[in-house]
């Protein structure tokens, strides 16, 4: 009874990885197309690429961003309930830097500054709970 539980357990947490991984390929995927065919579209209505190229990037980054992170959590489960041994978890290990490497990346180049440093001016009259 206990080998048909953990039997069960490893098939759904070896799809629930594979689904997060395809959902991570798509987000990539149509978020580049999206951004690039709304940028392309106010492009040619407003004959102009210049104003539109920053949310162009923006949208691009968080589509590549958000990716990332459902590939990478598609990687944890499949590591954590499949590939328990060493050399899979440095491989894990190795993803997670490259992605927060890349994630840092991108947030200093779309938003100027380090995740946790807010520009004085930013925030102004918002209320954090």
């Amino acid at each position: 009874m206990i080998g048909e539980t953990a039997g069960t357990f490893k098939t759904v947490m070896y799809f629930a990885a594979l689904g997060l991984e395809a959902m991570g390929a798509l987000v990539i995927c149509v978020g580049v197309v999206a951004t690039t065919a709304l940028f392309l579209y106010r492009s040619s209505v407003h004959r102009g690429a210049d104003q539109f190229y920053q949310s162009y990037r923006r949208g691009m980054g968080k589509a590549i961003l958000l990716g990332l992170e459902l590939l990478v959590a598609g990687d944890i489960i499949l590591t954590t309930t499949h590939n328990f041994d060493l050399r899979h978890i440095a491989v894990l290990g190795l993803l997670v830097l490259i992605r927060t490497f890349l994630s840092f990346s991108l947030e200093i180049e779309l938003n100027g500054h380090l995740p946790w440093r807010r520009p004085r001016d930013a925030g102004q009259g918002e209320n954090f709970v």
